[in-house]
């Protein structure tokens, strides 16, 4: 079957609330586990790495999970056909850790200047 110049092939997402909830939860969790660990500031984490402490990357990277979850879900990218959630994602992907890698550097030079 061939498809004509105006046709889509945009994947449906599911249908119920079921799942919206479901990435609510996740996102409440993560969210959860984030403000306990700001608030706490769990000693073993406070070790250096990458100019910064273990507990900040730790933060990156639940913060770059809980980023997925939007943008997949809320935003539909997850049904999306492969070309378009690659031409949205590899970007972002080449992007976020050039980005990351040079506020982290840039942060932990600016720290031994200010000691």
């Amino acid at each position: 079957m061939s498809h004509g110049i105006g046709e889509s092939e945009h994947h449906e997402s599911p249908a119920g609330t079921r799942w919206i909830w479901v990435v609510f939860w996740i996102l409440l969790g993560i969210t959860t586990v984030e403000v306990a660990l700001g608030i706490i500031k769990p000693s073993f984490l406070m070790g250096n790495v990458m100019g910064t402490s273990a507990l900040n990357v730790l933060f990156i990277l639940l913060t770059l999970v809980k980023a997925y979850y939007i943008v997949a879900f809320f935003m539909h990218l997850k049904f999306e056909r492969k070309n378009m959630i690659w031409t949205i994602s590899l970007p972002a992907l080449i992007l976020i850790p050039y980005l990351t890698f040079i506020i982290l550097t840039e942060g932990g030079y600016l720290n031994a200047i200010m000691q």
